[in-house]
């Protein structure tokens, strides 16, 4: 037995089956204790091999898209936050939008549930292999700017443009002054009808022209490509950090 299974290990090591070892001896007396046949043995060894591989995929996926914290649809409030649903975040989080190319856009005050949200789909995008890349509009133009000084702006504007899903999370937060403004110009014009964006902003539209130091036309220009093939979702109401402020008072 010793014999055989030092055989297994080092065949399963060529093909870089590198679970096999791990389970291998467990299953082997899963199966002896059941008397399954050579067939259901290889059936459980190779699931549990593909199982273990999806989860690593999955992980790495995860740890790629650098999100802030990880929060399903299931943990939002939506008790609380009644200007969404349940049913509509459920459906969007089977992620038709990443394959029609569609871009989702979360507007409301801070501490409303944006954020939260933009997560839970992206990871909801990551559970069926998408390729998702999270970053706040702040550190996205400042790795670009950065980027272009080195002479590598090419390459990192890959880094946004390449993904299934982006999330650009708070956007408006502060102003950008035209050379920033015109890198995220460049991200929008990259990705449109190629890849979908989930952007957050405590701006309306109508505010947005205060991102770009009352720059209608470039405003204008961005939201033009944003908008089309666009689902937005105006969030209103108290802030979840007040909430839960308030109630650690009490």
């Amino acid at each position: 037995m010793n014999k055989a299974f030092d055989r297994a290990v080092l065949a399963a090591e060529r093909m870089n089956l590198v679970d096999i070892p791990l389970t291998l001896d467990g299953i082997a007396e899963e199966a002896t204790k059941n008397s399954w046949s050579y067939l259901q043995f290889a059936c459980e060894l190779f699931e549990e091999q593909a199982r273990r591989a999806e989860e690593r995929s999955r992980e790495t996926l995860l740890r790629f898209a650098g999100f802030p914290y990880r929060k399903s649809i299931d943990e939002f409030d939506f008790s609380f936050q009644k200007s969404v649903s349940n049913r509509v975040m459920s459906e969007f989080a089977e992620c038709g939008f990443v394959r029609e190319k569609q871009n989702l856009i979360f507007l409301g005050p801070p501490g409303t549930g944006k954020t939260h949200l933009a997560v839970a789909l992206g990871i909801a995008a990551t559970r069926l292999r998408y390729r998702v890349k999270f970053t706040t509009l702040s550190t996205m133009v400042t790795k670009l700017s950065e980027a272009k000084e080195r002479n590598t702006y090419s390459r990192r504007l890959l880094t946004y443009s390449r993904p299934s899903v982006l999330i650009i999370d708070e956007v408006g937060f502060t102003p950008l002054n035209p050379d920033e403004a015109s890198l995220l110009f460049d991200v929008i014009c990259r990705r449109y009808e190629r890849g979908s964006i989930i952007l957050t902003s405590n701006k309306s539209y109508s505010e947005w022209g205060e991102i770009f130091y009352d720059n209608e036309v470039l405003a204008t220009a961005i939201l033009d490509r944003l908008l089309h093939h666009s689902k937005t979702f105006v969030l209103r109401g108290e802030s979840y950090r007040m909430k839960e402020f308030k109630e650690e008072k009490d």
